[in-house]
């Protein structure tokens, strides 16, 4: 039933990107599909990049925010700010349940500014959203998976109505780096019985795991980007420069991780998936192994097809 699934997903997908054939008749525009962002926003600055990009995406009609993992009230506050900034306020943002965190909240400053949150609690959020709008919602999972874990326990069946789970997390292949081998990869590391939960969970899966994500944003993207002056482009140069300002050692050039799972919710054609069985250990590592698939993995992406798009959707077109 999965692997059916999984067809019929990718099937709808694409089927929003294939062109008439000549001399037919040009149909209406597909609908938006309804997407959740579930995020870690807040330490590093690719979710910052893959909330604008989701805000500049025609494709998805973002019916919430959801954060997780550390102070999950304060990286509310951040979407809320955000979201506001970029008139987007209409956009409900829930926080998740709080839990220990060692990283550097780096752009907490931007964060402190915004008044206290007083929206919903996550898993009730998200799991009332998916009782509305059953089998039509792709949830992007990019930060670790707390929320989903504790929506699973909650209300399993509500949870098996979502479209897909669209992830960025795991290493299968490649470790942080170049060659390196296989990692704990962050987001799978602090909460693994999450990924256990959710490949057993009954909803498609779609990975986008380190082998496919470690794509940099360079000096000449970065200046394109930070030029502009809209709206989304000035709020990701605010949170760009305290991340930079509070990460001691990192480069430049940021590596964008989490808007890769927001491309392959609009364009899957820019990494292409394998239908892999993932086991997960308990360090929160993800290893290939035989057996049925229980989730869709990109192995390798367009690196240069995800930067013309992140590009052109930052940069042209619109007030945003």
């Amino acid at each position: 039933m999965v692997a059916c699934s999984w067809a019929a997903v990718a099937m709808g997908v694409t089927a929003l990107a294939v062109g008439q054939d000549a001399g037919a008749r040009p149909k209406a525009p597909a609908p938006p599909q309804l997407a959740i962002l579930d995020t870690d926003i807040g330490d590093d600055i690719d979710d910052a990049f893959a909330l604008a990009l989701a805000l500049k995406s025609p494709e998805i009609k973002l019916l919430g925010v959801t954060t997780a993992y550390g102070d999950t009230e304060l990286r509310a506050r951040l979407v809320d700010r955000y979201l506001a900034a970029v008139g987007r306020s209409e956009i409900p943002v829930a926080y998740g349940a709080s839990t220990p965190h060692s990283n550097v909240f780096t752009q907490a400053a931007y964060a402190e500014q915004q008044p206290n949150h007083k929206g919903p609690e996550a898993v009730e959020f998200l799991l009332g959203l998916i009782r509305r709008h059953p089998g039509e919602i792709t949830l992007i999972a990019i930060g670790p998976l707390t929320n989903i874990d504790a929506a699973i326990k909650k209300d399993p069946a509500t949870f098996r109505k979502l479209k897909r789970v669209v992830m960025m997390g795991g290493s299968i292949y490649r470790g942080y780096g170049e060659h390196n081998p296989p990692d704990a990869e962050w987001n799978i590391s602090r909460d693994p019985a999450g990924l256990r939960a959710l490949l057993a969970s009954g909803v498609p899966v779609f990975m986008m795991p380190l082998d496919s994500t470690q794509i940099h944003l360079e000096t000449s993207e970065r200046e394109q980007i930070f030029a502009h002056g809209s709206p989304v482009t000035d709020q990701l140069t605010l949170l760009y420069h305290q991340w930079k300002a509070a990460s001691e050692g990192h480069p430049d050039a940021p590596t964008l991780y989490d808007p890769v799972a927001v491309t392959y919710a609009i364009h899957p054609d820019l990494c292409p998936a394998t239908p892999i069985r993932i086991e997960v250990d308990d360090k929160g590592f993800t290893r290939p192994v035989d057996g049925a698939p229980n989730a869709q993995v990109c192995l390798k992406s367009d690196e240069k097809g995800f930067l013309d798009l992140l590009l052109a959707r930052l940069t042209k077109g619109g007030s945003q």
